[in-house]
């Protein structure tokens, strides 16, 4: 009885080896089970189908020898085998190892179990083996598109940014060579007036060589890009005969090479040229991203050229605006020099006629009222005419501001221009003892007087405030009222009746002369006018505050 259980037994068991042996043979993966010695004591179909043909089975063998054809166990510089450490720590561990392949490089990821036995003492491993190549290319491939987009997202926030373009191309650049591993690079800008390319920015070429090269549309390769519009990949640039400094590409050493157009509205304004001392090492994806950059870049450099017109004309806007006020103010000089030497002259001899002739009718009795009347009425509009030039002597060029000062000339025409209305005034003056340059009292009296104007003709303001604080780096002039204000940020232009005239006038005047103008007003919270004005030009705007300011 006891004979056939034990029978019984051994076939069973011996049915659920084979079992197992098939499922272990089932696997994909490789399987195999090593002893302390390196020794492979198992090994599923996978594993024994591995090792090259003519080694046999791989059972009774040291692993190293029939894996890795070694004849000692692997270590630096190959890998360190994880063997020992689990044998010792009796713990599971994972990696993945690089295998070269007639195929090209794969990765296997390597997992060992320690197998215990009954006093828990491992005295071998199982060892899986997964290839992994597909997963790993995958992963690459997703970091480096990634790190692609990344770059684009940072040569999109520069182009799309505040920077120069010289910034915007070195970021470009820099990031380009980064993400494909181009050891050489450079971008060239197309010279409008010559036709020619030149490299504005470069990476690895020597300051000599860039200085010095010129290239005509449709000479080298990238003139032929310049010419065509279209890019140029060559696994060797050194064995192509377009290339136009093979003296150059010898002694770098440079085989790979990509040149891309730099692009704008269709046009090409400027190429890049990235290249590798491996030969082949650019391929379809490399011109995919570097299209997309140099579309960015050519964006970017027509914007440029269009910032760079801008500035000239906004310049030579400034030149004739200063131009223009200079030879305002010399001409209200001279007007002025001549109310003051021939018409006012001229209407105080009649005014003190007219006084001596009413003063003689009446010493001789002559009784006819009806030309006394028309006598004193002659002599009161000469009176009134003269007042009125000396009041426009003023207006165009106030001696006191020649004489004086700014301060004096400023206080003089705010009192009697709005006091005279019956605006309450007050003044504060700081720092304002000593003379400043002319343009700058002149800009100042003339801010004063535009702004002093507004109150006087649109404020409706009962108070006013002018105070001026000087020092040795500039002076600021603010001037407020409490009138029935205005919303400012409506004034965006000067309309055909002159409207917004005077915002503009000051602002202009303070700008030439490197200062700022702020005007702060909100509709019943009256109007504040701010400027400063450096004794050292400095061009910087300053914001205007609040939701109605310019």
């Amino acid at each position: 009885m006891q004979k056939k259980t034990a029978s019984r037994r051994a076939a069973r068991d011996a049915s659920l080896e084979l079992s197992l042996q098939d499922v272990l043979d089932g696997l994909e993966d490789e399987l195999l089970i090593i002893d302390s010695e390196y020794r492979v004591v198992f090994a599923n179909s996978s594993a024994r189908s591995r090792p090259p043909k003519g080694l046999g089975s791989p059972i009774g063998r040291v692993c190293y020898q029939v894996f890795h054809d070694r004849d000692r166990p692997c270590g630096a510089p190959l890998w360190d085998c994880p063997l020992r450490k689990v044998l010792g720590s009796s713990s599971m561990t994972t990696v993945i190892h690089p295998v070269r392949a007639l195929d090209g490089e794969k990765y296997l990821k390597i997992t060992m179990y320690p197998l215990l036995d009954s006093y828990g003492n491992t005295r071998a491993i199982v060892e899986v083996r997964r290839d992994v190549t597909a997963e790993r290319q995958l992963e690459t491939q997703i970091l480096r598109r990634h790190h692609q987009l990344s770059a684009l997202s940072h040569i999109s926030s520069a182009v799309s940014g505040p920077g120069d373009l010289d910034t915007i191309l070195r970021s470009a650049l820099d990031n380009v060579l980064d993400i494909i591993d181009g050891a050489v690079g450079g971008i060239l800008l197309l010279d409008e007036n010559t036709e020619t390319l030149y490299y504005h920015m470069h990476r690895g070429l020597s300051a000599k060589y860039a200085e010095e090269m010129r290239m005509s549309r449709g000479e080298g390769i990238a003139g032929r890009v310049a010419q065509t519009g279209m890019p140029i990949v060559l696994p060797d640039i050194s064995k192509d005969p377009r290339t136009a400094c093979p003296d150059l590409v010898s002694a770098e050493g440079i085989k790979g090479f990509i040149s891309i157009p730099l692009k704008a509205k269709d046009e090409v304004v400027g190429v890049m040229n990235v290249a590798s001392q491996s030969a082949g090492r650019f391929g379809a994806d490399d011109v995919s991203l570097l299209t997309s950059v140099g579309d960015y870049l050519g964006t970017a450099i027509e914007q440029a050229k269009l910032y760079d017109r801008l500035a000239r004309a906004g310049e030579r806007y400034r030149a004739l605006l200063q131009h223009a006020l200079t030879a305002q103010e010399e001409e209200r000089k001279r007007i002025a020099r001549e109310l003051h030497d021939e018409t006012s002259q001229a209407l105080t001899s009649l005014t003190l006629s007219l006084q001596a002739i009413v003063q003689m009718a009446e010493m001789k009795g002559i009784r006819d009222a009806e030309l006394l009347q028309k006598l004193r009425t002659t002599h009161s509009y000469a009176v009134r005419a003269g007042n009125e030039v000396v009041k426009l002597m003023k207006e165009l060029r106030p001696t006191l501001l020649d004489e004086l000062g700014m301060a004096a000339a400023i206080y003089r025409y705010a009192k009697d221009t709005l006091q005279a209305q019956g605006i309450n005034v007050s003044t504060e003056f700081r720092g304002t003892d000593e003379r400043f340059p002319l343009e700058v009292e002149v800009t100042l009296y003339r801010v004063a007087q535009g702004a002093i104007g507004n109150i006087l003709e649109h404020s409706g303001a009962k108070n006013a405030s002018i105070k001026v604080e000087c020092d040795a780096t500039g002076c600021v002039l603010r001037i407020e009222d409490d009138g029935k204000g205005f919303n400012v940020s409506k004034i965006t232009q000067v309309e055909p009746g002159g409207r917004g005239a005077g915002l503009f006038t000051m602002k202009e005047r303070t700008r030439l002369v490197g200062g700022v103008c702020r005007v702060e007003s909100r509709a019943g919270q009256g109007t504040t006018v701010v400027v400063r004005v450096p004794m050292e030009k400095d061009v910087a705007d300053e914001e205007n505050k609040g939701a109605d300011s310019r």
